[in-house]
């Protein structure tokens, strides 16, 4: 279970709209001490200047995300050391982003939880969202590619399709530590 130790980071990824904000914000909300760190807030404090992470000129893009990645770790890090869990929102693609959420995680058990819903149900649930919260993409094939691609055997690659939000984050809690640890 998450909850008996504060020295864990839970990280949920996947693509858009497989979940990861609702899913996040009620797995924090079940613990008894975290906080939850949003990735795609994180990225928005720049306000001016601010390049998406596919956004142009790719090399700012890529910058930037790096930029959110280390804010991410040290305030999951901050977080942690003050007794808190950090539960992190934010779409890893690739091995290279992977390892260097570890780098800056050292200290830390990390949980690595993938929702992984199908390509269909992110499409249909980003489309039923909040229109403030929709995410226009049209990557999902290659997404979903190079994730299980570079991703694939890390952590808890876990299938969401049939279950609720509640149902999910459940699972998350009780069983994380024991599918989701990365050693």
């Amino acid at each position: 279970m998450i909850a008996a130790d504060t020295s864990s980071c839970l990280i949920v990824t996947g693509m858009p709209g497989a979940g990861k904000s609702t899913v996040t914000r009620l797995v924090a909300q079940r613990l008894p001490r975290s906080a939850r760190l949003d990735g795609d807030q994180i990225s928005r404090l720049i306000v001016s200047g601010r390049v998406g992470a596919l956004g142009e000129p790719a090399d700012e893009a890529a910058r930037q995300v790096e930029l959110c990645n280390r804010n991410l770790c040290t305030l999951a890090n901050d977080f942690s050391d003050a007794g808190f869990t950090p539960v992190i929102d934010w779409v890893i693609p690739d091995r290279k982003q992977w390892n260097f959420f570890l780098s800056l995680l050292p200290a830390r058990q990390v949980l690595f939880v993938v929702l992984s819903p199908g390509i269909n149900v992110c499409r249909h649930r980003n489309t039923i969202r909040d229109p403030r919260e929709r995410f226009d993409f049209d990557g999902y094939e290659a997404l979903d590619a190079d994730m299980k691609r570079e991703l694939g055997g890390i952590g808890w690659w876990f299938d969401t399709a049939a279950l609720t939000p509640e149902e999910t984050a459940d699972q998350i809690i009780h069983e994380a530590r024991r599918r989701a640890l990365v050693v």
